[in-house]
């Protein structure tokens, strides 16, 4: 090894991938990320790419890297990956991709022309999950493709992930790691394994086992880099590829979540609040936890489905003024949106947001909610009521984690794009009542796959060293007793009774829409 090791890292998103080079002290030295449009919408609610559009992105994002790099590229060791979750491939007998990917956030759902076994769906009405179980059976995409495209399925000789699809073009081997296993798939969350098909839940996502692929721990190497992918990426060929995890588990990693004292919150398209735990335990009774990527360790998680998403959405539907001062100033939207904040209390003078924008496995008719409006309130008001009201779900999240995982969170930590700005910290740390810590880097996903690299090639004896030593808090705020007592209470007495309220609303909306076939 060298006197410098460092481990080249590929975070590949919705909206980007990033080409990072982490030394062992956790220094982010060199950046690359080429941005592209999040997705193709053949028909709407659709969400779809071509898995090779990603590899193409990922080796432009290489080559830039290392002529960026220069000699320091030379003292790469390793190569590690993590990708956005619930995003599959469909690959032939000769591994050639033969459909898009569907892509996590793609709303089309399926009615399964064959039903669930009979023994099934009495167990899962037994147990109060039937309807679960029904609309998870129709979100899955592998069962839309097998319904509407019979042809491709009939083709399919292997469903993988799109981190499975990466590795197999880095190294030729179609293998994957344990903590990339997060999505509508047949994996069993508590044996880290892949479900027998007797499981009580295997018919709900039926990919058979022979199309699966093989799946290793994180911190173990998936292959090769192989003299194509050299080709092109630039990356020596020979290196080797050391498994990770999927961006959300490397970002509680890369923050320093390593036990149930921290909780690690993350601010992006889907708002997460997620704990490392040895134990296995449900966030939410019969929904998994995922395996952590320090091997061992599990992550429950509570999600905000299209969390820091309905900034994009107030962004476009409001901000035209905004839009035109940033252009004017030569910055962000969101740095003026964020500056207006200032111009609101805490509590947004009453205005409430329940942030249910897309519907839960748990709670299938959910919509999301606007309440207090009143003459005083501006569109500033409406944008905070956003903040606030993600931060309200967001530890009703915890709240729920903490009860089921019998443990008591000491601080937690930030990430993601949300969690850039010093202000949104501050009201995450009155709303929680908790301290909010930041790491060194906003790249925190590409920071804990790097800290897989460098614990896979035996420069850290574990994982908590490895931490230790690369993440550091370099960012901290304090909450407020002003700002926690105000909402505090309007958390307790307002916003946990909204849901409540309204569930028979949106249960009625449903039916009628259903009714006219909307």
């Amino acid at each position: 090894m060298g006197k410098n090791p460092l481990i080249l890292t590929f975070d590949c998103g919705t909206q980007s991938v990033r080409a990072l080079l982490f030394d062992k002290k956790g220094n982010l030295l060199f950046k690359e990320q080429i941005a592209y449009e999040p997705y193709e919408s053949p028909e709407p609610g659709w969400a779809e790419r071509e898995p090779d559009f990603y590899w193409e992105k990922l080796g432009e994002a290489s080559r830039r890297l290392k002529k960026k790099a220069g000699d320091v590229f030379s003292d790469i060791i390793a190569v590690t990956l993590t990708t956005m979750r619930d995003t599959g491939v469909n690959l032939d007998a000769d591994l050639r991709v033969l459909r898009p990917s569907i892509l996590w956030v793609d709303e089309r759902s399926v009615q399964c022309r064959a039903p669930m076994p009979a023994i099934n769906r009495v167990l899962f009405a037994l147990v109060g999950m039937l309807d679960a179980a029904t609309a998870n059976r129709a979100n899955t995409k592998s069962n839309w493709i097998r319904e509407n495209q019979p042809e491709i399925w009939e083709k399919t000789e292997k469903y993988v992930l799109l981190s499975c699809y990466l590795t197999y073009k880095f190294t030729g081997n179609l293998v994957d790691s344990v903590a990339s296993q997060v999505g509508h798939i047949p994996f069993d969350y508590r044996h880290k394994r892949w479900m027998k098909t007797s499981q009580l839940k295997f018919p709900v996502f039926n990919v058979e086992p022979e199309k699966l692929p093989k799946l290793v721990e994180p911190g173990e190497c998936l292959g090769k880099i192989t003299s194509e992918a050299a080709a092109w990426t630039g990356i020596p060929a020979g290196l080797p590829l050391i498994a990770s995890g999927s961006d959300k588990g490397c970002e509680t990693l890369g923050s320093g979540c390593v036990d149930a004292a921290v909780a690690s919150l993350s601010f992006g398209t889907t708002s997460t609040v997620q704990l490392t735990i040895p134990k296995y335990v449900e966030p939410q009774q019969y929904l998994p936890a995922y395996p952590a990527v320090m091997p061992g360790m599990y992550n429950p998680e509570i999600e905000i489905y299209r969390g820091y998403w309905m900034i994009s959405w107030f962004k476009n539907e409001f901000a035209e003024e905004e839009r035109r001062t940033a252009q004017e100033e030569g910055i962000s939207v969101e740095e003026v949106l964020n500056r207006r904040l200032l111009e609101v209390p805490p509590g947004s003078h009453g205005l409430m947001l329940q942030p249910y924008w897309g519907p839960g496995i748990k709670n299938p008719e959910a919509r999301g909610a606007i309440v207090g409006f009143s003459d005083v309130h501006t569109k500033a008001h409406l944008y905070r009521a956003i903040v606030e009201g993600l931060n309200y779900a967001l530890r009703e999240g915890l709240e729920t984690l903490c009860r089921r995982a019998k443990c008591q969170v000491d601080y937690l930590t930030v990430s993601g794009g949300g969690a850039v700005n010093d202000l949104i910290c501050q009201i995450t740390a009155d709303m929680f009542g908790k301290t909010i810590k930041r790491a060194q880097t906003h790249e925190t996903a590409g920071l804990g796959s790097s800290i897989a690299g460098f614990v896979g090639m035996g420069e850290f004896s574990s994982f908590p060293e490895a931490v230790g030593e690369m993440v550091r808090h370099t960012s901290v705020f304090q909450p407020t007793l002003e700002g926690f007592q105000i909402y505090d209470e309007l958390y307790r007495e307002v916003y946990r009774g909204i849901y409540p309220k309204m569930r028979p609303l949106y249960q009625k909306i449903r039916e009628i829409y259903r009714k006219y076939g909307k």
